[in-house]
């Protein structure tokens, strides 16, 4: 039986743990707390209900918001957090190890909740409450959205003009991209192979399948934890980038025989599918750090298999026709949340701020904007910045007058 009041506890022992090492954030709830620049607005937020996340919903909760939060992934959950999240009066509708069924019927709350501000994770929940209609989105002032992913669908959306609102493409802005997409997902991926299967990675054959901003950060890490890596990906421009970094480059036809470990990282579904799978490895690992799960074509898999043992916690054997056996981690979906706890706090500090600064920014322009997707404004991105290396006590180089007006002059030759 479950121990609430020590869930409770735990809960929100990692809660102040994120907190003690998102600096910015705290910065930014200081101020909001002062100027409560969200008073009177409603915010559905679709989001992997983490400790770091409960650190942002609480902030946008001090700034004078009422919050709703639903999980934007079955297997992200933290529960111990969600529960101490609702003992501070934000409701959350999200389990660990939730159903499909359970997933939609948390996001339709978040949708009657009928929201002034939409924070998403995926899309899952803009695309939701835009099918409903035009009495569920009426109200709604903007949204932002965190994942590649996400971003894709938003811009297919737009152009199909079926985008009625104006969403902020979080995951575009440098301090997000740059540091949680490639450091915070680099990290974390390693993170869950090491902690659910405690293989070692030096050695291995490692196929990155993607060489996106999250793509790159994974291979990287797995370059610097001793792995041989191979990156796929069907980008000329990014197969040079990975050439040129010195990784093996191939099609997953060739690198599916070579592969001991597999991360994907795409976007798109089937990087790794039917005519694949009896060409791996006795023993090789399948994992995927996209957002959706579909990139691992696990009805194609099953199609070839005899047997499917369950090994431990989100660790699943297959049996293929020809006797070999492959491992799948958390079945398909995102393995850094589902089998560890996602990325670093002090990654997350830099994409929630953006994300709380933006809120108050949609507030503020909404009305000047139309059904599309905007970038980050370039001074919430320089000002969040310069909060974080002022926390690193990094002092950066300062341009003089001349400097300045060097820059700007184009009269000045050799």
């Amino acid at each position: 039986m479950i121990n609430t009041e020590k869930q409770l506890e735990t809960g929100r022992k990692k809660i102040l743990w994120a907190q003690s090492m998102m600096p910015v954030l705290n910065s930014i709830r200081t101020e909001f707390e002062k100027t409560k620049p969200l008073n009177g607005i409603k915010i559905s937020a679709c989001m992997h209900i983490t400790k770091e996340t409960a650190v942002l919903m609480e902030t946008l909760k001090v700034a004078g918001a009422s919050v709703m939060l639903c999980a934007s992934n079955p297997l992200s959950t933290q529960d111990d957090v969600a529960l101490a999240l609702e003992k501070e009066g934000i409701n959350v509708y999200g389990k660990k190890n939730m159903t499909d069924e359970q997933y939609y019927q948390s996001i339709e709350k978040c949708i009657k909740f009928k929201p002034h501000l939409i924070v998403d994770d995926g899309a899952d929940l803009t695309s939701s409450v835009l099918k409903k209609g035009t009495e569920y989105y009426k109200q709604i002032m903007g949204g932002q959205e965190e994942t590649t992913t996400g971003i894709v669908r938003l811009k297919a959306m737009e152009k199909e003009g079926i985008l009625k609102f104006p969403v902020v493409a979080v995951n575009d802005t440098p301090t997000k991209r740059l540091m949680d997409n490639i450091l915070g997902t680099g990290q974390s991926t390693i993170d869950a192979i090491m902690r659910s299967t405690n293989v070692l990675i030096a050695g291995k054959t490692f196929v990155v399948s993607g060489f996106g901003h999250c793509g790159k950060g994974i291979a990287n890490r797995a370059r610097g934890m001793g792995a041989k890596v191979i990156v796929v990906e069907p980008d000329p421009v990014k197969c040079l980038s990975a050439h040129y970094d010195g990784f093996s480059v191939m099609n997953m036809d060739d690198a599916s025989k070579l592969g001991e470990i597999f991360v994907t990282a795409t976007g798109d579904c089937d990087a790794i599918a039917l005519r694949h799978f009896m060409n791996l490895k006795e023993g090789a690992i399948l994992c995927n750090s996209g957002h959706f799960n579909v990139e691992i074509n696990l009805n194609d898999l099953k199609s070839v298999s005899t047997n499917i043992q369950n090994m431990s916690y989100g660790v699943e054997k297959y049996t293929l026709k020809n006797n070999r056996n492959v491992i799948v981690l958390a079945q398909g979906r995102l393995v850094n949340l589902a089998l560890a706890e996602g990325h670093p706090s002090s990654i997350m500090d830099l994409s929630f701020s953006n994300q709380a600064l933006v809120a108050q920014y949609l507030v503020k322009n909404s009305k000047k904007m139309n059904g599309a997707v905007y970038a980050v404004p370039n001074e919430i991105d320089e000002r969040i910045a310069q909060m974080k290396l002022k926390t690193l006590n990094v002092r950066i180089e300062k341009l003089t007058k001349k400097q300045i007006e060097y820059m700007k002059s184009w009269q000045i030759g050799t």
